[in-house]
């Protein structure tokens, strides 16, 4: 499919509040095959995720040090996991380090998937993911792992009002991009 019906099918879908502020763009170099275009979405004409381009006002993180130092994740704890890990230790471990150890781990496997979904960031995967969102139901778009996916998804018109404001807890979990779009949905409830 050609990028102007690909553009024309993504923002047919997008929520009336946001059409026309939510703008899909990438552009490609016919006659330089080895330099990669570019590929960003753009809220209110100003570039909010750029593809190829680490230095948006949106927080990259380069390492799992960097994730695991931000105050400002809020990795949420249950009883379930702490206790296995009392399990795990055999009652060893004091109860104020079973928290500490819990979150540890919670942020190293946060971290992973983080830096994984953000290095598959670039203009044929945006492509690749339009296609794969026109195709496939909103309800695996918004469980993805994948930050572009649940972009896609928070921004379109089928995800109603009450799914919107049921995700909260989730969306603490998610890249601070999939945060941003969601917080602006949020505004136009």
């Amino acid at each position: 499919m050609s990028w102007s019906k690909l553009k024309q099918n993504m923002e047919s879908f997008l929520c009336p509040a946001l059409f026309g502020r939510v703008e899909y763009t990438a552009t490609s170099y016919r006659y330089l095959p080895d330099k990669a275009g570019l590929c960003y979405i753009a809220v209110d004409k100003k570039n909010i995720l750029n593809m190829n381009d680490k230095t948006t006002f949106i927080r990259w993180y380069q390492s799992e040090q960097e994730i695991k130092n931000d105050p400002d994740i809020q990795i949420p704890i249950n009883e379930e996991e702490i206790e296995a890990i009392r399990k795990q230790t055999k009652g060893t471990v004091p109860e104020d380090r079973l928290l500490v150890i819990a979150r540890g781990r919670k942020l190293s496997e946060y971290a992973k998937e983080m830096l994984l979904a953000q290095s598959s960031l670039s203009k044929s995967n945006f492509i690749v993911v339009a296609n794969n969102f026109l195709s496939t139901s909103i309800e695996e778009s918004i469980e993805s792992d994948d930050i572009l996916l649940n972009i896609l998804a928070l921004v379109d018109r089928r995800v109603g009002k009450k799914r919107i404001l049921n995700m909260t807890e989730k969306m603490k979990l998610k890249h601070p991009i999939v945060q941003y779009f969601y917080a602006l949905r949020l505004s136009t409830l």
